[in-house]
């Protein structure tokens, strides 16, 4: 009988089993591509928001300064003693933040301009109450360019969120802008209420300009809160900021109602005069006391925003690399088991030589 004749062990095919781990390697590459790119993206992301809170902690001390620097100049404009304990104090505030912040954004020379126009300014009214009125409107010009540097720099300007974007442009700019000119109306009224009659009525369009620059932003902040509440997803912001809202949108309507602008016939009765500038002060003093409530409210609200931000980065982070370790681990293990696969012997190689 012919006996078989046996074949010879057969060479392994090396490119069969070198490729799976060619294609496991393969893998890792895009996992990898996909952490490192969400990681700049978010970190990039991250950085921004962190730069915004930095504005925000600026516009916290300028608040204060901006209600303290209107209250100092109804004081110098109506001829009284200017108290410099809260001016200072407020004074104080801003350069210890802008000593922490100012390199980061680019502040320093505009403070350093603004805070010797404060110190320049008198404690009590010039002899010309219109010559103290244009005084302090040279500082508060420069107090509201210097919250504009805040909002450029810290990028709040570019804020990509709807809820964050609104409250940043109320707070930082059209809140300052209407409570600098509330108390230029209140104080240029009180000043033509000295005049004689002639003058009082060439001040009328002056009046009526300074009017529209009180009431327009204060509407523009009131439309724009009421907007940020819409579109957020926030369960606490709306909770927290309608309330002094519409305490601010009453005395808003109050002080427009009182401070449109008058009829020259009107003004020539001066006991009507003193009637409504005795009214329009009280309006306005109500005006800055209800800005003055809601100022930190806005601003504990966007920093909250931008937080929960920060926040929602981070643990995107985290999830995206826990999933890159795991994607790495599992192709590992499946190389591992490939490798094991390709060392294991076969059936074939198993079995005895003269079987």
């Amino acid at each position: 009988m012919t006996v078989p004749a046996q074949r010879g062990p057969r060479r392994p095919n090396r490119t069969g089993r070198i490729l799976p781990l060619v294609l496991v390697v393969a893998l890792l590459a895009p996992v990898a591509f996909l952490f490192v790119q969400q990681r700049r993206h978010s970190g990039e992301e991250r950085d921004l928001i962190v730069r915004e809170r930095l504005g925000v902690e600026y516009l916290r001390v300028l608040g204060p300064l901006t209600l303290a620097l209107v209250d100092a100049q109804s004081a110098a404009v109506a001829g009284r003693t200017v108290s410099r304990e809260s001016l200072g104090r407020a004074v104080e505030d801003v350069a210890a933040a802008d000593a922490r912040l100012g390199d980061d954004l680019r502040t320093h020379e505009r403070w350093t301009g603004l805070r010797a126009k404060l110190e320049a300014l008198p404690e009590k009214g010039l002899t010309d109450p219109q010559a103290t009125f244009a005084a302090y409107g040279e500082a508060t010009d420069l107090l509201l360019s210097l919250h504009r540097k805040v909002r450029e720099a810290s990028g709040l300007v570019r804020d990509r969120q709807a809820d964050s974007f609104y409250l940043q442009d109320a707070i930082s700019d059209e809140l300052p802008e209407s409570l600098v000119a509330t108390g230029r109306l209140g104080d240029l009224a009180a000043v033509a209420a000295e005049l004689p009659d002639a003058q009082r009525i060439a001040m009328v369009s002056q009046l009526g300009a300074l009017w529209t620059s009180a009431i327009s932003p204060a509407n523009d902040l009131i439309t724009n809160l009421r907007a940020a509440v819409d579109s957020t997803d926030s369960t606490k912001l709306g909770a927290n900021v309608l309330a002094p809202l519409d305490t601010y949108q009453r005395s808003i309507e109050r002080l427009g109602a009182l401070a449109a602008p008058t009829s020259s016939a009107r003004l020539q009765d001066e006991a009507a005069t003193a009637r409504a500038l005795t009214n329009l002060i009280a309006a306005r003093t109500a005006a800055q006391e209800a800005a003055r409530q809601l100022q930190p409210v806005i601003l504990d609200e966007l920093d909250a925003l931008l937080t929960d931000r920060i926040d929602q980065l981070d643990r995107d982070r985290r999830l995206a690399a826990g999933a890159t370790v795991l994607a790495v681990l599992l192709l590992g293990a499946l190389g591992a088991l490939i490798v094991a696969r390709r060392d294991r012997p076969t059936g074939r190689d198993r079995r005895p030589a003269g079987g």
